[in-house]
């Protein structure tokens, strides 16, 4: 075997030339993989969360309640924001970056003993992390579906309780055009005689026809759990257990309260192996935590971060910022992948902003800010756009840039938004989480960076 990588840095690069695709669609790799490394979580519940939009808001707060009702939780969410080992987080922090590396070297011996099997990158650094919290003493392990679910490598895993939250359409090249197929493929995420929460409230007829077929306990929101509540408080009934006078997370959105309510399913599918009390509840969804979720950092002007990149995401991101209140102006920082409906993107988020300031991005699938632009200006010119009659645009080489000159052109009472690919939030959060000052443009405050090298 040739010379291995010796820092986390040198494993991803070498992961990145594995394979001559990104995306090559099959579980076939890693369950081989998977049984000549020995992964498997026998003795250890296993979570795993799928859908288009809610992913990471339901991993977040399965993980925070968990955590306070005193259970030690493994959790595998994707994509990062700054570093890798975000990933990877074992009792409520990410893993060190050089407790990942035995595990690397784990799946490269592995793949080396069957002929130097081709992994893609999310194949490779998949079993990685599974490889990783496989070593670990854990109550609890939530894993997040990266696309689709019947053949992510994630599926490589049995779930003891599988989520799907809200479903729409992305990805369609593999996930087919329309939500019955996208809400099919992520459906096989569910095993047979083995709950399955879906906190879709108008879920496809695929899921409850798939969990049929299997023989899954399908609890889907609206028949087996449901939610109700006024400005202050909240309350929550199940199959046998109800909760009230639950505060809001601490999550901000419209639909949080959809990932909340999925999120207390699973804790009554899995009450037997994993009791939770009322105050674990309360106090998991008042403390819980996700950067660049419609994360609101206060200053002048107020900077908003979020990954919506699809229309669904999008549309959720126009409603939050229209219950914000009024802002003179609202300057935003877009970057996105090329391959994203952007037409449908920029037409539900286009009235509410003042200035575009469309920005490059460090990965080939990314567009280029020029073609946002160029994009941006043809929906306007053709009509297909609502926007402010005063409008500006402009083009920059990186997120952080883009942001310095929003910030640098926006009174305090106006609004700054970055939102888009995770690339796009992940670019102006390298140095910390941003402060801004006004015609100061924007400073980094370290201190709050989401993860640690």
């Amino acid at each position: 075997m040739p010379v291995l990588p010796t820092t986390l840095e040198q494993w991803l690069s070498h992961c990145e030339r594995l394979h001559p695709k990104e995306i090559d669609m099959t579980l076939a790799r890693v369950q081989h993989l998977r049984d000549i490394i020995g992964l498997r979580f026998e003795d250890t519940p296993v979570v795993m969360v799928a859908g288009t939009n809610g992913k990471g808001s339901t991993c977040a707060m399965l993980e925070s309640i968990a955590l306070q009702a005193g259970y030690r939780v493994g959790l595998y969410i994707k994509p990062h924001l700054v570093h890798f080992q975000e990933r990877c987080r074992v009792g409520g922090a990410p893993v060190s970056a050089e407790s990942l590396l035995p595990h690397f070297e784990a799946v490269e011996k592995a793949r080396a003993a069957v002929g130097g099997l081709a992994l893609t990158y999310f194949e490779f650094t998949t079993l990685a992390i599974l490889s990783r919290l496989s070593a670990e003493p854990l109550d609890l392990v939530i894993l997040e579906v990266g696309l689709g679910g019947r053949l992510d490598a994630v599926n490589c895993i049995d779930a003891d309780c599988s989520v799907i939250t809200s479903i729409d359409l992305d990805h369609t090249e593999f996930l087919g055009p329309d939500r019955e197929s996208v809400g099919r493929e992520k459906a096989h995420i569910m095993r047979a005689g083995r709950p399955v929460v879906c906190s879709d409230p108008m879920a496809p007829a695929s899921i409850a026809a798939y969990a049929t077929q299997i023989g899954a306990d399908l609890r889907q929101l609206g028949r087996d759990f449901r939610y109700s509540g006024d400005r202050q408080q909240w309350q929550w009934v199940g199959r046998s257990k109800r909760l009230s006078g639950l505060a809001y997370p601490s999550l901000r959105g419209v639909n949080q309260l959809l990932n909340a309510a999925g999120v207390l399913a699973v804790f009554e599918a899995l009450h037997e192996r994993l009791p939770i009390s009322a105050q674990a509840v309360r106090a998991g969804l008042a403390l819980v935590e996700l950067p660049g979720r419609f994360q609101v950092v206060p200053g002048q002007p107020t900077l908003v971060l979020d990954v919506a990149h699809n229309p669904h995401a999008i549309a959720a991101l126009a409603q939050n910022l229209d219950q914000m209140g009024f802002f003179p102006r609202t300057h935003a920082v877009f970057g996105a992948m090329a391959d994203k409906d952007l037409a449908e993107i920029l037409a539900r988020i286009a009235p509410l902003i003042d200035s575009w300031h469309f920005c490059d991005l460090p990965l080939p699938r990314a567009a280029t800010a020029a073609a946002l632009a160029e994009r941006f200006e043809s929906l306007r010119a053709g009509g297909a756009l609502k926007t402010p009659a005063e409008l500006r645009t402009q083009c920059h080489a990186d997120p952080a840039q883009a942001l310095a000159a929003a910030a640098a052109a926006a009174d305090p009472a106006d609004r700054s938004l970055v939102f888009g690919s995770f690339y796009t939030v992940g670019g102006v959060l390298k140095q910390g989480v941003p402060r801004l000052g006004g015609a100061g443009g924007a400073s980094p405050a370290p201190a709050q960076a989401p993860a640690a090298p």
